[in-house]
């Protein structure tokens, strides 16, 4: 067994290797301060044929015995991945992911098992570097070394991974990958902070970046490791770089440079199909196995010269695709109200990319219930991301969730709960859906646009609107374009995918997935000052749609109120076996939820009278009784020495026979309504009743 150790960042690291996982390509022990993962990495001796990319799976298991916990429910083990394990695993592919030879084509598995949990040091962010250094000892072709690290920005100081506490404080929280040469991947929410400030949070990022690529390199020259070699291809090389003869560039360009998704790939497409028959018949390329062969190179080599030509006149000219110049933004066109009973409704629509969002409120009761590895408790603010096939034009299956929705999902709620008003403002549960409707750039970033329209519709008193745009850059030997809102060709075929949302005031969320080395400081300062150029440009439009949230609340909506009562008193509004808080939801038809340590009651309910009801039958169940008071009470109970009256819920007198006045006992009925002074209170509490007359 060999062992690695170093104290970084006010914790050691500690890599070990040959202890356990043996029979894995190669496996990394990895912990820092109390956190520790397993790495684990795997590749197939047999490559995939017919697919034209690296077939990598990234899994990031959590194991709640981890964190000293039983998993909750019936089965009481580990089944599925959760959504924040979903997370962790997108976090640590997309860093290492562009670090495999793009010819690879034997699936590769890395598990990242979580063995001990230190809520103070995060382990999907040591994952990252222990499946890094798991990869470069391994046989597995892997080209660099990667590296992650969390940043937090408390009272003016940037600080690698913070503490719980310190992020509890924290105007940033990101997670940052990459090389020593370049950032990588960035992901992360703040709380508006200015560009200057995420700026100086990457280059603080990128510097720890370095110490830990460092401190791997150092790792890996104890280790000569024989890397797997490559496939060689079955096809003949020289015969399709020939390919590229075939292919007129102006007839190429006037196909690729055309406004409209679905016409730009059909015109691609069909230009290839005829291109590619001529090819076979030139180089006597008959029999459909041989051509089957050839199928996926000479589709690479046509995107390949389709790519340089895009990016070259991009350059040079300065013309996208869609014909917009580097800052422009596409059309936009927003509505409000469009669902008669939805609670809150808008659509979103940004050149080809719209997003229908919806807006659904609900009582304390429908809090999502939060039961991870770290977390635990219940969440007000949910928002959901929908990406149906149809919002591109494709078929495809209907299946739960993707990992990239969730992920999409999360970058969006991100950006939209920094305006969320707190509970004691808004009691609600508030639920944000986007649903995706049509597809050509960043949904995720009109999900932030259609999900704060959807949010003011909807009456939800935020105090901004909040917007997101997606950024791409075009790198040619040293000569950098910056593009504002980008579609789905320039982010496929460009170097960076920037992701910023915000209000007038800040970022609030931000996402980067870098594709090269070489992104300078000052190009990254030029990308979010670009950004934030466009994020008002489109913030310009929500406030002329819908400039404040509206003052009422949809018919449709529940009605919630609440107030408090002496925690210690508790008992008396839940009753034994919870009987009492029972019989008045059943009576008012409403939902109540009691905070026992604060005393909070919340009641809500379609019906804003009933609540009304309720409430006031709570409160007159924790009202004081005192002598002389006088009260409509009600007859509950008839005897001959008198009658028992309720003046307050559960609060029951006696009205003896000789305080009736001129009326006896049996002249009353149970459900009788009668006025009544409290005139004395027993040592007990019991109450002595007369009758008031009218």
């Amino acid at each position: 067994m060999k062992e690695w150790r170093k104290t970084l960042f006010g914790r050691e690291l500690v890599f070990q290797h040959g202890k356990v996982a043996k029979q894995s390509a190669g496996s990394i022990w990895a912990r820092f301060g109390d956190s520790v993962v397993l790495a684990t990495v795997n590749i197939s001796d047999k490559t995939v044929e017919g697919i034209d990319f690296v077939p990598l799976t990234v899994e990031f298991m959590e194991k709640f015995y981890a964190a000293g916990k039983i998993p909750g429910g019936f089965v009481k083990r580990e089944s599925k991945p959760s959504e924040s394990g979903i997370l962790s695993s997108r976090l640590i592919d997309r860093p290492i992911r562009p670090l495999f030879p793009k010819t690879l084509r034997n699936e590769v598995q890395v598990i990242v098992t979580v063995l001990s949990v230190d809520p103070d040091s995060p382990t999907d962010v040591l994952g990252i570097s222990a499946a890094s250094l798991a990869l470069n000892i391994s046989k597995v072709p892997f080209d660099g070394i990667a590296a992650g690290v969390q940043v937090g920005y408390v009272d003016g100081e940037f600080i690698v991974f913070p503490t719980v506490e310190q992020l509890e404080r924290s105007k940033i929280d990101i997670v940052v990958a990459g090389t020593k040469d370049a950032i990588t991947m960035v992901e992360g929410e703040a709380k508006e902070v200015s560009e200057e400030e995420m700026l100086q949070a990457l280059m603080v990022a990128h510097n720890a970046i370095k110490e830990l690529v460092a401190f791997q390199e150092e790792i890996i020259k104890e280790f000569n490791v024989e890397k797997m070699p490559l496939p060689e291809p079955k096809y003949n090389v020289e015969l399709v770089e020939k390919f590229a003869e075939y292919i007129d560039m102006n007839e190429l360009e006037k196909r690729i440079f055309m406004r409209g998704k679905q016409e730009r790939a059909e015109m691609a497409d069909e230009y290839y199909e005829s291109i590619v028959q001529k090819f076979f018949e030139d180089n006597n390329i008959t029999t459909e196995e041989e051509q089957e062969e050839y199928v996926i190179p000479l589709k690479e080599k046509y995107d390949e010269i389709s790519k340089k030509l895009m990016r070259k006149i991009i350059i040079e000219r300065g013309i996208r695709a869609d014909g917009r110049g580097p800052k422009d933004i596409r059309p936009i066109t927003c509505e409000v109200g469009l669902l008669p009973r939805t609670h809150g409704s808008s659509l979103f629509t940004r050149g080809e990319t719209q997003s229908l969002g919806i807006v659904t409120l609900g009582s304390p009761a429908e809090e999502q219930i939060i039961d991870t590895l770290i977390e635990e408790g219940t969440k007000r603010f949910i928002l959901h991301y929908n990406f149906p096939p149809f919002s591109t034009g494709e078929v495809k299956p209907l299946r739960g969730p993707s990992r990239r929705e969730i992920g999409h999902g999360h970058l969006a709620e991100r950006a939209v709960k920094a305006v969320i008003p707190p509970e004691d403002e808004f009691p609600y549960v508030i639920r944000v859906v986007s649903e995706i409707l049509e597809s050509n750039g960043s949904s995720s970033m009109a999900t932030v646009c259609s999900g704060s329209l959807a949010l003011m519709d909807a009456g939800v008193p935020i105090k901004k609107h909040v917007a997101g745009v997606a950024m791409g850059l075009i790198l040619e030997e040293g000569r950098g374009v910056i593009l504002t809102d980008i579609i789905g060709l320039e982010d496929h075929w460009g170097d960076m995918d920037f992701k910023v949302a915000g209000t007038r005031d800040g970022i609030t969320a931000f996402q980067m997935d870098c594709k090269v080395s070489g992104v300078s400081e000052e190009l990254l300062r030029q990308a979010l000052y670009q950004a934030k150029e466009a994020r008002m440009f489109i913030l310009d439009k929500l406030y002329e749609t819908i400039p404040e949230p509206r003052k009422q609340l949809s018919p449709y909506a529940p009605r919630i109120s609440w107030f408090y009562i002496d925690p210690t008193r508790s008992g008396e509004l839940i009753g034994p076996g919870g009987k009492i808080i029972k019989s008045i939801i059943k009576m008012f038809n409403v939902e109540i939820s009691l905070d026992d340590e604060t005393g909070k009651v919340t009641v809500s309910g379609i019906d804003a009278e009933k609540v009304n009801q309720a409430v006031e039958y709570i409160k007159n169940m924790f009202r004081d009784v005192t002598i002389g008071d006088i009260y409509d009470g009600r007859v509950t109970r008839v005897e001959n020495y008198g009658i028992f009256v309720e003046i307050l819920p559960g609060k029951i007198g006696l009205t003896h026979a000789s305080k009736l006045g001129n009326a006896k006992p049996n002249s009353f009925k149970v459900g009788d309504r009668l006025k009544v002074e409290v005139i004395n209170i027993d040592e007990t509490g019991r109450l002595q009743l007369r009758r008031v007359e009218e």
